[in-house]
């Protein structure tokens, strides 16, 4: 498999750009994506059976339901990240090693618990997105591991990004049938 190949597979909808100006059409379309992500999870993932949810979306890549505890994980954090963006002066969040959390017990049970998380949070998350005004789409947090300052407005983009990032490699994996296992 070529690198350009292997690209693809990994960025099956390329990786995120920021706009040169978020505008409320953005916006929504982002939160949308976003509110609609675990409903879209059930749907493809419903009558997979366990041997189904193992399959991989590319070589060395997670599995469904590595995939679907991963986003139940990082979308936890993606709430405290904007609440902590509302409630204090440019904090410093803190990240983590998502690629460590994919190999703990949770990752491999079933994907109940995770979806759960899911719709929990992301309703939390489309109240708490759909409410901010103009300056608090401008507040900011910092990112250690980049070195970045990120506004909320840009991280509704990178949410919406991410979920549509990881539908895309359930549905790849889907596809692909276990080939990369």
């Amino acid at each position: 498999m070529t690198e350009q190949e292997l690209y693809k597979l990994r960025f099956p909808i390329g990786e995120f750009e920021k706009p040169p100006v978020i505008t409320e059409e953005h916006l929504q379309e982002w939160i949308d994506a976003i509110e609609t992500l675990p409903q879209r999870i059930i749907s493809v993932t419903n009558n997979l059976s366990g041997k189904e949810l193992s399959y991989k979306y590319r070589p060395d890549g997670w599995t469904i339901r590595q995939v679907v505890h991963h986003c139940a994980d990082s979308h936890i954090n993606s709430i405290i990240r904007f609440k902590l963006a509302l409630t204090e002066d440019s904090p410093t969040i803190k990240p983590y090693f998502e690629d460590r959390f994919a190999k703990l017990i949770d990752y491999n049970e079933p994907l109940d618990d995770a979806i759960s998380i899911l719709k929990g949070v992301h309703n939390k998350l489309g109240i708490l997105l759909r409410s901010f005004s103009k300056d608090d789409l401008k507040r900011e947090f910092v990112h250690p591991e980049y070195g970045k300052r990120y506004s909320i407005e840009e991280t509704i983009g990178v949410y919406a990004w991410h979920s549509n990032h990881h539908f895309a490699h359930i549905e790849q994996a889907i596809r692909y049938k276990g080939e990369f296992n």
